[in-house]
């Protein structure tokens, strides 16, 4: 027997799918100049460990993630928590390193398990199929005996037919159904997420490593849940999967675009933007300008702390004063090149 996934190629999908495409042309044609790549492609790494470690309750915040990357010491780390962040990141410079991988066999899954699971598990071994049935929420994924038939018909899928689909859907249906197997005691959450980056690597969809789309997941987790679970509701039907992570890609491309204005070479400062400042940014694409007091309304914060976050912005050239000072409001510098 083979794998295949059933879904169906909706307008919305198709739509989100061609969003995808030219938010990726427009940020591919802007990489040109390579000096500042490896800055944001240090905070990508440090935005998926932190997401994909805190989707599965890891308490770390992103400045803590951030600081476990630069190799700068934490007060009372939990050990755990800590080995967590190291295990991803070494996972993602495994996925990196990989990226070219004609095909991928069991032994590279057991591999980056491995890494991925390392002194983390709480039940079975690392770089092993589970020997144990497993309860996932509601879901009871396939018996033990059933795990390793199952994964080869799924990498005999990935090595062949997914090469006929976008890496926008291929991704999904793989980050789906190795979920659905749940072929780990542990660390499957983490795994999966690890193999739909890697998907967009090899596909060369993410030519420099800088979408960070875990963070879609992340950022509402119980939307994530859901749209697993409602693929099992739905006898398997994987369109709405598809749809639900083609809008995280588009969103994830969305921000990526101003981090790459943040990072541009003729800004005065790589600057790494903080998630109040990426909403700033796109609430003044979106309105074009805005007063002081539109932005700590829209923002939910005080007028200085609005001050505390336009200061770097404006500084590194991406927003402008315009207008006098009793009357001035802030716009997007350039606004009509972004």
């Amino acid at each position: 027997m083979s794998y295949e996934p059933f879904y169906t190629i909706t307008p919305r999908l198709l739509s989100l799918v061609e969003s995808v495409a030219a938010l990726r042309e427009r940020i591919q044609s802007s990489t040109v100049e390579l000096s500042w790549i490896p800055a944001l492609q240090k905070d990508t790494r440090t935005r998926n460990a932190h997401a994909s470690t805190a989707i599965e309750g890891n308490p770390l915040t992103i400045e803590q993630v951030r600081a476990i990357e630069e190799g700068r010491e934490l007060v009372e780390p939990d050990k755990r928590s800590k080995r967590e962040v190291l295990n991803y990141f070494a996972g993602l410079r495994y996925v990196e390193k990989n990226a070219a991988l004609e095909a991928v066999r069991h032994d590279d899954l057991f591999d980056l398990h491995r890494i991925l699971a390392k002194g983390v598990m709480d039940q079975g071994e690392a770089g092993r199929y589970r020997t144990i049935s497993v309860q996932v929420g509601k879901h009871m994924p396939p018996a033990p005996a059933d795990v390793s038939g199952l994964m080869f018909e799924l990498l005999d899928w990935w090595n062949r037919k997914s090469r006929d689909l976008s890496p926008v859907i291929s991704s999904a249906i793989l980050h789906y159904r190795f979920e659905a197997i749940h072929p780990f005691a542990d660390g499957n959450g983490r795994t999966g997420r690890a193999l739909a980056l890697w998907e967009l690597y090899r596909r060369g969809f993410d030519t420099h490593h800088i979408f960070s789309v875990d963070e879609y997941y992340w950022e509402d987790r119980p939307a994530y849940y859901e749209a697993l679970d409602r693929v099992r509701r739905e006898g398997e039907d994987l369109t709405h999967w598809l749809e639900y992570c083609a809008e995280g890609l588009r969103q994830t491309l969305d921000r990526v675009w101003l981090r790459v204005q943040a990072f541009r070479p003729e800004s005065t400062g790589k600057l790494v933007l903080r998630p109040k400042q990426e909403r700033l940014l796109q609430l003044l694409r979106d309105h074009g300008s805005m007063s002081p007091t539109e932005i700590w309304a829209a923002l939910g914060i005080s007028r200085q702390g609005a001050m505390d976050q336009l200061r770097p912005l404006l500084e590194a050239g991406l927003v402008e004063k315009i207008g006098s000072k009793k009357t001035g409001r802030y716009a997007l510098r350039n606004a009509q090149s972004r």
